[in-house]
């Protein structure tokens, strides 16, 4: 999501009394934040109607039917026309649920997590490659392309990428703790044997609200 730009849930309020009703929209209303806007464009009483689902789905609407159901040709309009009716009794679940309705439409997070941590044991100079790390996996796993930072003791040396893993001759795209591997970086320069690589992986985690 750019910077500055707000997501809409869009959602059609339908329930059995009008106060209800009322009362049930403006908490959802209520439940807009700078990123995601909450906006009721109908609400009403009685069973979910045709005119309903067809305002739904022109403005890609859900429908929040409050003690009310929908008529079985009622839904099978809302099925032809890929519009979501969800029904509820409780208020605070119709909240909670809306909640996560808001979460699902921001852009998830991204979260560097530590998988492996592997030393450096030998340096070989491949002709036609340029330098090979000899390496032993120590704990988790080393993976072909992802991230990782070279440490010297406590200091960091420097931040790069697997280029290449092989194992014997085999190129591979992991190697998994207790294991020996050839290891190539995109930048290898200044690194030494007995330098430590701890390897990362990027994980998209959902928003929470």
């Amino acid at each position: 999501m750019k910077k500055g730009e707000v997501k809409e849930l869009k959602l059609i309020v339908k329930g059995d009394e009008a106060g209800p009703v009322e009362a049930l929209a403006d908490a959802i209303q209520d439940l807009s934040t700078e990123e995601v806007k909450v906006n009721v464009i109908h609400r009403g009483v009685g069973e979910v109607s045709e005119s309903d689902i067809l305002l739904a789905s022109a403005s890609r609407a859900i429908v929040v039917a409050y003690h009310v159901g929908a008529p079985p040709q009622v839904r099978e309009l809302a099925k032809r026309e890929g519009v979501e009716i969800r029904t509820y009794h409780i208020i605070y679940d119709a909240l909670n649920d809306i909640r996560s309705a808001m979460a699902g439409l921001l852009e998830p997070i991204e979260v560097e997590e530590e998988i492996g941590e592997v030393e450096i044991r030998q340096l070989f100079k491949v002709p036609k490659v340029g330098i090979v790390f000899g390496c032993y996996v120590r704990h988790g796993r080393i993976v072909r392309g992802n991230p990782v930072r070279v440490y010297r003791g406590e200091e960091l040396i420097k931040e790069t990428k697997v280029s290449s893993l092989k194992r014997f001759k085999e190129d591979v795209k992991e190697v998994e703790e207790g294991y020996e591997c050839g290891v190539g970086l995109e930048d290898p320069k200044g690194i030494k044997e007995g330098d430590i690589i701890r390897v990362y992986e990027i994980i998209k985690k959902a928003r929470e609200l």
